[in-house]
């Protein structure tokens, strides 16, 4: 009997700690720093290149953070992010002399929706694109740099599946803050599916947004 205590107790004991853990995953950003973890992480999703474009009325010396309430963290970043960038901006939106925009990628918890959206011909995504960015208050640059980077990477499917992320699914995830606020911003992510076919569906309204005064806009994208 004395062999048996204690044998079974340290067993027990392993089971009962190994229990919790396993009931109690989540993406805490411990769990999505590498590639080792991605079995402990499997409700998470990386947004890709999200772009920040700051448009100061005058040059000014901002603050910015990134916040991920229902956990997560950044993975990669241009400038580095260190607990936040400090950058100087200028009106037309250069950052530090240099940049054109910051740039991060971060995993979050899979909260995106994929009730409403389109289904693009592949042939059609760069049309597709400008006018939709635009219509969602993008601009010149902006856009531009949204199709040179992801028209080349959306080639292997003949349809894609675009589903809107706005501002109020984003600011769920991945909060966003200055040290001064801005007037207006524009947060657009889209999550990008794959499609044999083409497939029937609810089209989302789109709603622009005023570029006046101290306005920022990002976009992003998700593949699914």
């Amino acid at each position: 009997m004395k062999t048996f205590k204690s044998t079974f107790l340290p067993f027990l004991a392993v089971l009962l700690f190994s229990v919790p853990l396993l009931m109690l995953q989540s993406c805490d950003p411990d769990d999505c720093d590498d590639d080792e973890n991605d079995n402990d992480c499997d409700t998470c999703m990386i947004v890709y290149k999200p772009n920040i474009y700051i448009y100061p009325e005058q040059e000014i010396l901002l603050d910015v953070q990134l916040g991920f309430p229902k956990g997560g963290n950044v993975v990669a970043s241009i400038p580095e992010y260190v607990n936040g960038w400090t950058v100087n901006v200028t009106p037309d939106g250069k950052i530090d002399g240099q940049y054109d925009y910051l740039f991060y990628e971060s995993e979050q918890p899979n909260v995106w929706q994929t009730d409403k959206g389109w289904c693009i011909k592949t042939e059609d995504l760069d049309e597709f694109f400008r006018q939709n960015m635009a219509g969602f208050g993008f601009q010149g640059r902006e856009i531009n740099d949204f199709t040179e980077y992801w028209i080349p990477r959306l080639q292997n499917s003949e349809y894609y599946l675009m589903y809107p992320q706005t501002s109020q699914i984003i600011d769920e995830v991945i909060v966003l803050t200055f040290s001064e606020t801005p007037d207006n911003i524009q947060r657009l992510f889209y999550l990008i599916q794959e499609a044999d076919s083409a497939i029937e569906m609810e089209a989302p309204e789109i709603s622009s947004f005023s570029r006046e005064g101290f306005f920022v806009a990002e976009w992003g994208v998700i593949l699914k």
